[in-house]
């Protein structure tokens, strides 16, 4: 059978997987952390908890701040310091709670044992309660609240749950790892997801690049004896974990323009997501960490970390021996949509999945010429759009043709900027028209609400 994939462009990079053998390694606590109340889509957590007081590592210290919002937990143990503005990744201010790590004393009720629990409860209000309480996001980037994605509006049918462990990306490999090392977990949160879906198939994808992922988890699958789960190898082509790009290649169904996978019958969460499904529901584990792949050819120690939330970037970067001397740039993330770290001393969050470390002739690009009309950012455009066209309208500023020819489909994967024979920086300027064009339709919503 010939490896599934989606229909509409996307590129070939080259993998770099340079940190595909290291196994998961627990990071030690650093002596603080800073836990951002914002980190997820929707409204900011709002803080439970005041300066001086004491928690354990589990225990909620923000709660929902809107329906589409996630409970905050601390990931240690220890004395709240401060609750104020720290500086993120890209300089700017966030809410934080600052927490003085004081030993490792977990909350009443958490089950840290390794013992895999097999059974699921019956009860799937309860299910979505428990994954709720526990503050589980999408932790494939998008970080989506996953108790609202559980729970489609009325009349919204889900047909497929897809778990996502393609890890596309260009060098990251925490993802690949999970499945090896927590694949049963992952199998186990995969069933959970299932159930409360209606038991509806679930679909694990997996790129073909990781051959030793695909035999386990069928492995595992037929081990553990669930049914209705099944592991479908996917072709090696970038980006072929992005959300809709997935439902094309595993369902042959497209999600039309600014709607939602559910509208096609899918529920789609990433591989930790779903691990993280299983220590919710099954351990009562809120998230309080993340396995993070720190990489890059002039790192000297490759690591897949599992690191608390809230950690300093600069912890995790001493604790591997330091920036490199040659390294001219750090991204948060993969090389194709990862975005450019401006502050070392930025604490990680829930979604943080790699810090990914480059020269200065990894980063030099060439100099920008003409546009030659040769169509090659259209052809490798996943969503269809008209890169080169999109462009010339960013730089026009007309919003109301760059809302027209669908900027705010681009799902910022870089295709286009990869393609580029003229090395144009699309992708530069589409992002930042797309936000333009995103806050006027926002705008124009809540107009719209206010006169109601």
């Amino acid at each position: 059978m010939s490896k599934r994939t989606f229909s509409i462009g996307g590129v070939h990079p080259h993998d770099n997987k340079i940190s595909r053998e290291c196994a998961l390694e627990q990071l030690p606590l650093a002596p603080k952390v800073y836990i951002q109340l914002s980190q997820h889509i929707g409204a900011p957590a709002k803080p439970v908890v005041a300066v001086g007081d004491k928690v354990k590592v589990g225990q909620p210290i923000a709660e929902p701040g809107g329906f589409v919002s996630a409970f905050i937990h601390s990931s240690v143990s220890g004395t709240v310091k401060a609750i104020g503005p720290v500086k993120d990744l890209a300089g700017n201010s966030q809410m934080c709670v600052e927490i003085e790590v004081e030993g490792d004393e977990w909350a009443d009720g958490i089950d840290t044992t390794p013992t895999l629990v097999t059974e699921i409860p019956a009860d799937n209000k309860a299910i979505i309660e428990k994954i709720r309480l526990g503050g589980v996001v999408g932790l494939g980037g998008a970080t989506f609240p996953t108790h609202v994605k559980l729970s489609p509006p009325p009349g919204s049918t889900c047909e497929r749950v897809i778990i996502n462990g393609c890890e596309c990306e260009p060098y990251l490999t925490s993802d690949f790892r999970t499945l090896l090392e927590k694949g049963e977990q992952v199998v186990v949160g995969a069933a959970i997801l299932r159930q409360v879906m209606g038991n509806v198939p679930c679909t694990i994808a997996i790129e073909e690049n990781k051959p030793e992922a695909i035999a386990h988890i069928r492995e595992v699958i037929a081990r553990l004896g669930y049914q209705g789960i099944e592991v479908m190898s996917m072709k090696m082509r970038y980006p072929q974990g992005g959300e809709k790009q997935l439902i094309d290649a595993v369902m042959r169904r497209q999600v039309g323009s600014g709607a939602l996978p559910i509208s096609v019958g899918a529920v789609v969460q990433n591989v930790a997501t779903a691990l993280a499904v299983y220590e919710a529901v099954q351990k009562n584990k809120p998230v309080v960490d993340n396995s993070v792949t720190v990489t890059g050819e002039c790192f000297p120690r490759q690591a897949n970390l599992i690191v608390r939330v809230g950690t300093p970037l600069k912890y995790i970067i001493d604790y591997l021996g330091g920036v490199p001397a040659d390294a001219v740039k750090v991204i948060s993330g993969g090389p194709m949509m990862g975005r450019a770290v401006a502050n070392l001393d930025a604490p990680t969050l829930k979604g943080t999945s790699a810090l990914l470390f480059l020269t200065e002739k990894q980063t030099k690009r060439a100099p920008a010429s003409a546009c030659i009309r040769c169509g090659k950012c259209a052809d490798a455009c996943p969503m269809g759009l008209e890169p080169f066209l999109l462009n010339r309208l960013a730089k026009a500023s007309d919003m109301e043709a760059l809302e027209n020819n669908a900027v705010q489909d681009c799902i910022e994967c870089g295709c286009c900027l990869y393609s580029c024979p003229a090395n144009i920086p699309l992708l530069d300027n589409i992002r930042i028209a797309k936000g333009q064009v995103l806050g006027a339709i926002r705008a124009r919503a809540a107009a719209a609400q206010a006169k109601k």
